[in-house]
């Protein structure tokens, strides 16, 4: 079953490369961002996918969603010139902690 958290892992820092990638298209309209997007969106997926077929979905998916926002956050803030502030900072560790907590808990899986 670690594997699958490991795909779960690995899928949701793909989820903020097609997010980031999401943005940098500008609506789709840029041909380079658009195609990373859709690669990174199908492979994010694809790995979610595979993950589910040991993981129970609730846990899964929300470390899934879980890593991809604070992924996509710390990113937009670093090289995108977000906003940073405490109380973001301090969200941030929250979802990190969220995600580590329902990881954590013991998805039984099937």
């Amino acid at each position: 079953m670690a594997w699958a958290w490991l795909l779960v892992v690995v899928a949701g820092l793909l989820e903020t490369g097609f997010a980031v990638c999401l943005k940098l298209s500008h609506g789709l309209t840029r041909l380079f961002p658009t195609l990373a997007f859709a690669a990174f969106a199908l492979a994010s997926f694809g790995l979610l996918t595979l993950a589910l077929r040991k993981l129970d979905v609730g846990p899964a998916y929300a470390v899934w969603t879980g890593l991809g926002a604070a992924g996509t956050a710390v990113y937009g803030m670093v090289f995108l010139g977000d906003v940073v502030s405490t109380l973001k900072i301090l969200s941030i560790t929250l979802v990190i902690a969220g995600v580590v907590g329902l990881q954590l808990s013991g998805s039984g899986g099937h």
